[in-house]
């Protein structure tokens, strides 16, 4: 992927421990306060995250973004790539909402080390990247990148540039009231039915993912060959089959709530392939 030299975004807030600039959440307890943190959890029966969380709402001060820096030149590489990535989502998604008649109101990414706060909840390493419609961020723990290498052999700078796009594409769900409409509908729902909807939404953000890269190379050729099949073979292994399967042993179809590995490739490879946000209704699509 081609993405050295290009514009870096504004809209970075890097929050990570004092080597990348700005520690957050529990390491802003001290010593101390992790052990009194643990302690209580203990004692209550509670996780230390949930602690950490009511701690951080009951004083009303958020450290993490109090800490945070933007992203520049000299930044290290992994975030300068996380940046770029956003800023070329950000020229992508302002043109085409231009065509929409629409104005484009980027996300905030915010990268993390292990534990954050974000507007809907403790962010944590564990729980991978996520797009937070209560302050429109993204939350990215870099460590994830990693993982997808070790954990899921999965390679290349496309590939995880598919992720941030796949998050940004939660955000334009956000912007056009489909995130809302969906979350209405929870509790009107079966945890089953439910279920089924969560697929829809993460296979329109899978095939949203598609159109930024169409549009992406279309405006910037950014693609080097073999980024398409980078990014379909992330969108192969973090599907919901595989992952039981590793997990389980099994494969639990009801249990679904991002869609097969053979759904995520099917809706981003059509997103990439039509550039059209007209055809990535996931809701309405016959055979998702």
């Amino acid at each position: 992927m081609r993405w050295q030299n290009r514009r870096l975004s504004d809209n970075v807030e890097d929050r990570r421990g004092s080597g990348g600039g700005g520690g957050g959440g529990i390491r802003n307890l001290g010593i101390g306060g992790v052990i009194i943190i643990v302690v209580l959890a203990l004692i209550t029966k509670q996780s230390p995250t949930q602690l950490l969380s009511k701690v951080s709402q009951s004083t009303g001060t958020n450290t993490a973004q109090e800490s945070s820096q933007t992203v520049t030149n000299a930044s290290d590489e992994e975030s300068r790539f996380a940046s770029s990535v956003l800023a070329n989502t950000e020229d992508v998604w302002t043109e085409l909402f231009k065509e929409m008649h629409k104005e484009y109101q980027a996300p905030k990414m915010v990268l993390f080390s292990d534990v954050d706060q974000s507007g809907c909840g403790t962010a944590q390493a564990a729980m991978g990247p996520f797009y937070c419609p209560a302050d429109d961020r993204v939350y990215l723990d870099l460590s994830f990148f990693n993982e997808m290498e070790t954990r899921f052999k999965v390679v290349g700078d496309f590939s995880k540039a598919y992720v941030i796009a796949h998050e940004v594409g939660h955000h334009i769900q956000n912007l056009l009231g489909i995130s809302r409409k969906v979350q209405a509908m929870r509790s009107q729902l079966s945890e089953k039915e439910y279920n089924k909807l969560s697929v829809q939404l993460e296979l329109q953000a899978d095939f949203l993912a598609g159109v930024w890269a169409h549009h992406a190379q279309r405006m910037d050729s950014i693609l080097d060959p073999g980024d398409i099949e980078e990014a379909l073979n992330a969108a192969s292994a973090v599907g919901d089959d595989k992952l039981q399967e590793a997990a389980n042993g099994r494969v639990v179809p009801d249990a679904f709530t991002h869609g097969t590995s053979a759904q995520r490739m099917r809706w981003f490879k059509k997103g990439f392939e039509t550039g059209d946000i007209k055809q990535g209704d996931t809701f309405n699509a016959g055979n998702l």
